[in-house]
């Protein structure tokens, strides 16, 4: 490997880090390949649907694979590696792209950040949730991961979304690319394998001309929200959980982001 990708690897990696209340996701070259096509996703991290590509980078990493069914296909990559994910197309079917991260730290300067972001991501309560632990209002530290899927068809397309263990996820109840989604496509957020009911889940709605349009949806009783798609829109979305760290751990905040990309033919 030559110096020149170490560095820009080092870069695009170092680019995950500082940056608060953003995004993660995986957002494929195509969603959907004819059999025998390469599958090329690249990672990115951002707002509003427009991030950073990230390099492949094994120390971060604890889960990339390609899931459909029981198939479960490990994704290899090498470090710096940008796109982080090419590999030859497996057997035909709806496949889901899963990323799962091992936890990344951050301090809080300012509770105006903190609050902030828990704010945007829907938790109100958080001053009160803080004050009742006799935490302080700056220097603390969170911890983060990132638990995120993608759904490519590849050939026929055939198939469903499957539960692939993550700690949160979303879960698609309809296959984007071979079902009628007049209604809407609903999805289920789980956490720790139960349904999490009254969540917020954040829409990123990215039309053909590259605008994006943001909205958010509250899961009912069952975890299911019901996501309104248009043909030839991709779609990102987004949910975190916020809870207390382990008291043996320094940092005093974890949050677990469950992200999911798809496309509508």
């Amino acid at each position: 490997m030559s110096y020149p990708r170490l560095a820009l690897g080092f870069v695009a990696c170092m680019a995950a880090g500082p940056v608060l209340g953003h995004e993660f996701w995986i957002e494929p070259v195509d969603y959907t390949l004819d059999p025998g096509a390469p599958v090329i996703a690249e990672l990115k991290n951002g707002q509003e649907f427009v991030g950073n590509t990230l390099s492949y980078f094994g120390p971060r990493i604890t889960r990339f694979d390609m899931i459909r069914g029981n198939d479960v296909v490990a994704v290899m990559g090498r470090a710096g590696d940008i796109p982080a994910m090419t590999m030859d197309a497996p057997a035909e079917g709806l496949w889901s792209i899963v990323h799962e991260t091992r936890p990344q730290k951050l301090t809080y300067d300012s509770w105006d950040k903190f609050a902030a972001f828990a704010e945007h991501k829907d938790f109100p309560d958080i001053a009160a949730r803080h004050e009742a632990r006799g935490l302080p209002r700056e220097g603390f530290g969170e911890t983060y991961t990132r638990h995120v899927k993608s759904l490519v068809a590849i050939g026929s397309g055939l198939g469903s979304d499957v539960i692939s263990g993550m700690e949160t996820e979303f879960v698609a109840l309809l296959n984007p690319y071979t079902d009628a989604l007049d209604a809407g496509l609903p999805v289920r957020l789980l956490y720790q394998g139960a349904p999490r009911e009254d969540a917020q889940v954040e829409i990123f709605d990215r039309a053909p001309d590259g605008a994006v349009a943001i909205s958010t949806l509250r899961t009912d009783d069952t975890g299911t929200a019901l996501i309104p798609v248009q043909p030839g829109h991709e779609y990102l979305l987004d949910a975190v959980v916020l809870r207390p760290a382990p008291d043996s751990a320094p940092e005093v905040w974890q949050s677990l982001w469950a992200g999911l990309t798809f496309a509508v033919p």
